[in-house]
């Protein structure tokens, strides 16, 4: 089984496949009579169609080593992962190449970081490594197909960094 070791997630690692949801210095602006900092505008929502929608996610967690199996995107719309909670979550993705993943790069968050891939970014399912395994989901709704999924020939083996 091919090999995929996770790296910390960071804005400048990820930056090609979208961005990274994470409370980091300074905020934009105080609100609420300066009780409430405004970290302002930090993912570039993209639908082609269709208007965004938020919906909750509850997945089952998993474990590393993690079989990856599958990947999808959706060519018509980002899709930002906010957890729900405080533990930190696989973040899988690939680049394109000629319409199919290439090699795929595996990111754990902190704990306090979410995503948002950018239309047509081939990523992995949402995969909480801990229960609860909830999330707020922003991404398109809108008429027609908005998923498509690759299926690997031979997985890959997601493993935590040494």
């Amino acid at each position: 089984m091919r090999r995929v070791e996770t790296e910390p997630l960071t804005a400048e690692t990820f930056a090609f496949f979208g961005e990274v949801l994470e409370v980091e210095g300074a905020p934009d602006k105080l609100i609420n009579r300066g009780l409430c900092g405004r970290f302002h505008d930090r993912a570039d929502l993209d639908f082609g169609d269709g208007r965004a929608g938020l919906s909750l996610f509850d997945a089952q967690p998993r474990g590393l080593p993690y079989t990856l199996d599958m990947v999808e995107r959706h060519p018509d719309g980002s899709q930002a992962f906010v957890p729900m909670t405080e533990h930190p979550f696989l973040v899988i993705v690939a680049p394109d190449e000629g319409g199919v993943p290439g090699t795929p790069r595996a990111f754990l968050t902190n704990g306090a970081q979410g995503v948002n891939y950018r239309r047509g970014v081939w990523h992995g399912v949402c995969t909480p490594l801990h229960a609860p395994g909830r999330f707020a989901v922003i991404d398109r709704i809108g008429a027609g197909p908005n998923l498509q999924e690759h299926w690997f020939e031979d997985p890959w083996h997601v493993v935590a960094a040494r």
